[in-house]
C-alpha cells in the first residue's frame, strides 16, 4: 500500500477520486487540523520590521536584568 498526500485544485478532481473510492479502488482520509502547526504557521507568517541593532538593543536589555551586570 502506498500513501500519498494530495492537493485538490479543481472540484472535478475531488468528484473523481470520490467515485474511485465508491468503486473501493482507493481509500479517502481527511487529515485532522494540528492547532501547533496552525499556531507555527501564523507566527512564521509575520514579518517582523526590528532592525540587527534593535535586535541586539534588546538582547542587552535582558542580560542585563538577568545577570545584573
Amino acid at each position: 500500500m502506498v500513501t500519498l498526500n494530495v492537493e485538490i485544485l479543481n472540484p472535478k478532481a475531488k468528484k473523481l477520486l470520490q467515485d474511485l473510492a465508491e468503486l473501493r479502488l482507493i481509500s479517502i482520509s481527511e487529515k485532522a487540523a494540528n492547532p501547533f502547526y496552525d499556531v507555527i504557521k501564523k507566527l512564521r507568517s509575520k514579518k517582523s520590521n526590528l532592525t540587527m541593532g534593535e535586535i541586539t538593543k534588546e538582547v542587552e536589555v535582558v542580560r542585563t536584568k538577568r545577570y545584573g551586570k
